[in-house]
């Protein structure tokens, strides 16, 4: 017992101080430091000085111009894919941005800022990458009025480009129309192509539409399809304007 006192009395302030250092290395590393560094953010805290109003003012200048080089990279990017589109083009159109829309009718219209100035009359032709946008329905010096196709006024003579059944869509205020067709059986499938008909009286033939998304034969009085637009008119910034023209057709625009 002596003995085992005198060692005590010489290693137990190392044995418990090892015992203490293990102890917390093992904390350190259940809780992978967060304790240990929220004790020294609560320590340093009071030492660490609050930022002038001039610095946060700076800050916030610095965030302000990273997100508006971020937004005018991305409008960029938009113009430079449109332009390309517009170049693939044998008939020369008119760029146009949107620079109008309605929360409360975002698939009816939209408003360009192009107006008779730049040429755009009514019942011009409006188009995007994927395809037929809408028509010019109204026309001022600098801007001008889309009645675009997903509009529930909207009708479009339409054709399914492989088997030549024709109808007509009508716009279902979202990303997807509905093909009324003239036949009683027509000749449709799941991801035929959609074209504008060649007896379209709004708009020259062979214009992109969309691809059937489903078909009901049974449906009274005519069959239908569910069309989803190619187009991306919930997302446009820029589209292109074409003169209507009975002359017009697929070649010329393609």
């Amino acid at each position: 017992m002596y003995i085992l006192r005198r060692w005590w009395d010489k290693h137990g302030v190392a044995v418990v101080l090892g015992g203490l250092t293990l102890s917390l290395a093992w904390f350190v590393r259940q809780t992978q430091g967060a304790a240990l560094f929220e004790a020294y953010q609560l320590l340093t805290r009071p030492l660490q000085s609050e930022p002038t109003q001039e610095e946060r003012l700076t800050n916030a200048k610095v965030l302000e111009l990273q997100q508006r080089l971020i937004e005018l990279e991305s409008q960029n990017q938009k113009l430079k894919e449109l332009l390309e589109y517009s170049k693939t083009k044998k008939q020369q159109g008119i760029l146009a941005p949107i620079i109008g829309r309605s929360a409360g009718h975002w698939w009816q219209h939209v408003t360009l800022g192009r107006g008779s100035r730049d040429g755009i009359k009514v019942h011009s032709i409006v188009m995007a990458p994927g395809g037929l946008v809408g028509q010019i329905v109204n026309v001022t010096p600098n801007t001008s009025r889309v009645l675009l196709i997903s509009d529930a006024t909207s009708r479009v003579g339409a054709v399914i480009s492989r088997s030549r059944s024709m109808g007509f869509i009508q716009g279902q205020g979202s990303h997807r129309a509905v093909l009324q067709f003239f036949d009683k059986v027509p000749d449709v499938r799941r991801g035929d192509a959609v074209s504008t008909s060649p007896v379209s009286k709004l708009f020259p033939a062979g214009l992109p539409l969309g691809r059937v998304e489903s078909v009901n034969l049974d449906k009274s009085p005519a069959p239908e399809a569910v069309i989803e637009l190619t187009a991306p008119l919930d997302a446009l910034e820029w589209v292109i304007v074409y003169p209507q023209s009975r002359t017009v057709n697929l070649e010329q625009l393609e």
